[in-house]
């Protein structure tokens, strides 16, 4: 239940990795060993990743171990890019775990042609192929429109020519274990033999007609799968909503002229609550994968790791509204305490009796009832 996602119209599921998590089988049959051809491509999140080593899919070594140069073959995701001059700190690249290298092209250094910039982009597709004897390409792709960029089409770098693969299948761990990564998984394929461009540019036609994060149906209840926003009522705030600003919960005013990003991010996704399904949790829709939760008592946005805290955290139960009003939402390990929007931040709160300024009983029945109104991007 870590990934829940829209695609072919149905509800399913990722693989959400988190640090200390990963996936490995080393016991495989017809995967590429000893500079066989091969290629692969995932579907991941161009949102939910970090700097940590090794958010790969791909062929590693069997025992576990890294066992040098060559001996890996897999796409990689992650925010800075491993050599110096491409540390550019915020935006996701694409690389090839090749073992003792990330590479973005056949030289120790940055190929700018990795960076994805251009905004956020919820769902992405990475592709890697290499004949294991001479060269190795990189492409990605938005997968809910588009077609395909290369990246580099060219020789194997120095060292790694012919590969020496050793036909373990990994996921969201590096060749040696390593597990410091964060990323989404939603589908993958590895293959033997040199995928032509044509092949490539079919699946990623059929990726984006899958339709990755489409509008579910539902929208302005309190449904599970339902799309929704929610609207303060305090007289000062109604034209706020709750929203995620970077990474932190806000209420701010959102209009029909506002940003497409700001629009997406005042948007969630009614789930099933992680930790009791009788009450709710809050995906983000701009960022799948990401929930709504409070920490040391503020909300925040943050990927669900699995735990019972995070569950616990990211769970409220809808009442009816304080103020009379749309629904309040009680914390689950908080019982006394609802979702309160105080001077444009987001909090669990008290009706008064407790030790923080946003605990005050003044407007507190107001602050803790909110509006569920239909989303601002569907």
């Amino acid at each position: 239940d870590a990934l829940p996602v829209t695609a072919g119209g149905h509800q399913v599921y990722g693989v959400s990795i988190s640090p200390g998590m990963g996936y490995r089988n080393n016991r495989t049959s017809r995967v590429a060993v000893k500079g066989q051809p091969e290629g692969m491509h995932m579907v991941s999140s161009g949102t939910h990743f970090n700097s940590g080593c090794c958010f790969d899919y791909g062929n590693a070594e069997t025992s576990g171990n890294d066992t040098g140069a060559g001996h890996m073959d897999a796409v990689n995701i992650s925010r800075d890019l491993e050599w110096p001059n491409c540390r550019n700190g915020a935006e996701v690249g694409v690389g090839a775990d090749l073992e003792n290298g990330i590479f973005h092209w056949d030289k120790r250094s940055c190929n700018p042609a990795a960076d994805i910039s251009g905004g956020p982009r919820p769902f992405i597709s990475a592709w890697l192929k290499n004949d294991g004897q001479t060269k190795f390409a990189l492409k990605w792709g938005d997968a809910r429109s588009g077609g395909l960029n290369t990246i580099y089409s060219g020789a194997l770098p120095s060292g790694y020519a012919p590969m020496r693969l050793e036909g373990a299948i990994i996921l969201g761990i590096g060749g040696d274990n390593s597990h410091a990564s964060a990323g989404s998984f939603f589908e993958g394929v590895m293959t033997s033999g040199f995928p032509t461009d044509s092949a490539d540019n079919a699946i990623q036609s059929d990726i984006v007609a899958v339709g990755y994060g489409a509008p579910t149906g539902l929208s302005g209840t309190l449904t599970p799968g339902s799309e929704i926003s929610l609207q303060a009522t305090t007289p000062c705030c109604t034209g706020d909503y709750i929203r995620n600003q970077n990474g932190a919960a806000v209420i701010a005013p959102i209009t029909s002229g506002s940003a497409e990003q700001d629009k997406g991010d005042s948007t969630w996704i009614v789930r099933r609550g992680l930790a009791d399904s009788a009450c709710l949790s809050f995906e983000s829709k701009s960022n799948p994968g990401d929930f709504l939760r409070h920490q040391n008592s503020a909300l925040h946005m943050q990927p669900f790791d699995g735990t019972a805290l995070n569950r616990s955290d990211a769970t409220f139960c809808p009442q009816p509204g304080k103020d009379g009003k749309g629904p309040s939402f009680r914390s689950l390990n908080y019982p006394t305490k609802h979702i309160r929007h105080y001077y444009g931040k987001l909090y669990i709160a008290s009706d008064g009796g407790g030790t923080n300024p946003w605990d005050t009983r003044e407007l507190w029945t107001d602050d803790t009832s909110f509006m569920v109104s239909p989303p601002w991007l569907p």
